[in-house]
């Protein structure tokens, strides 16, 4: 009877030492969830292939795929993709609204007294023109200008408007013609296409998409159209004003996957080629 005794007390004292270990690991892994800081990172949402909303609603690119890499080193983050328009991305990272944008951008002087500019950029990009194919001698920007050739307006507050200013401040004898756009964005396809400029400042990573796919909305144009290379630009996420500790663990983990070529990786999933190729020639 003793032992029954004793069996039944040392069951219990088990099941409450489970009970409590239990309690106790809940415990645990809710101070940690609570520890766990969220970021909201706002995406561009029809900038496909660098940030989209795919098919099922849920956020793809090159950009946001890198983040998810960022994100998985950072335990002590957890991102929120939210996706938005190129104006209220800018706005709203500007105002807190967000804690870090993507959106391909280029690194502006302008930009860099609004946000924070982290240390390493997040991906390069194949910046050019789009041109009829009887213009597809025209190789460089200095050939556009010489040329005497006109390009579709560029919203003044779109990077791609600066890189072009840039040129043009250090060629004044050879200017391109640059007219600022009124919205932040530029159908410059349908504008060569039609005829209403001779060229058009594109990414070649949207050219691809838009016109070179055979599923792109223009691809009935791709014997007519031709992509020619300007530039290969670095590109950054923007971070607000206040997000600096979270611009330099950022840092941290993008050099961690460049080091590890993961960086490589997704330029040739998403651009077609491995863009760090020529970072040695990358001069912006």
């Amino acid at each position: 009877m003793q032992i029954k005794k004793i069996i039944a007390v040392l069951g219990i004292g088990l099941l409450v030492a489970g009970v409590l270990a239990g309690c106790g690991s809940n415990t645990d892994k809710s101070e940690k969830k609570a520890n766990v800081k969220k970021v909201k990172v706002a995406y561009a949402q029809n900038s496909k292939p660098i940030t989209y909303t795919d098919a099922k609603g849920k956020p793809a690119g090159h950009d946001v795929e890198l983040m998810k890499l960022v994100d998985g080193l950072l335990p002590q983050y957890e991102f929120e993709f939210i996706p938005t328009t190129d104006d209220d991305l800018l706005l709203g990272v500007e105002q807190g609204k967000y804690d870090v944008g993507i959106k391909n951008t280029f690194y502006t002087e302008a930009r860099a007294k609004k946000y924070i500019y982290p240390k390493e950029f997040l991906g390069l990009s194949s910046f050019g023109l789009v041109l009829r194919k009887d213009d597809a001698n025209i190789k460089t920007l200095a050939d556009f200008a010489k040329a005497d050739k006109t390009l579709a307006p560029i919203a003044a507050n779109n990077a791609q408007y600066t890189v072009i200013e840039e040129f043009n401040q250090k060629n004044p004898d050879n200017k391109v013609k640059l007219e600022a756009g009124d919205a932040f964005t530029v159908n410059v396809i349908e504008y060569v296409s039609e005829g209403r400029s001779d060229g058009g400042a594109i990414i070649e990573g949207q050219y691809d998409q838009k016109v070179r796919s055979t599923d792109g909305p223009y691809y009935g144009l791709n014997d007519k159209l031709v992509y020619n290379e300007v530039d290969v630009i670095k590109t950054w996420p923007l971070f607000n004003k206040k997000q600096q500790e979270l611009a330099d663990a950022y840092d941290g983990a993008i050099k961690q996957l460049k080091a590890e070529k993961k960086t490589n990786e997704l330029s040739k999933q998403f651009y077609g080629r491995d863009l760090y190729e020529v970072l040695a020639k990358v001069s912006r």
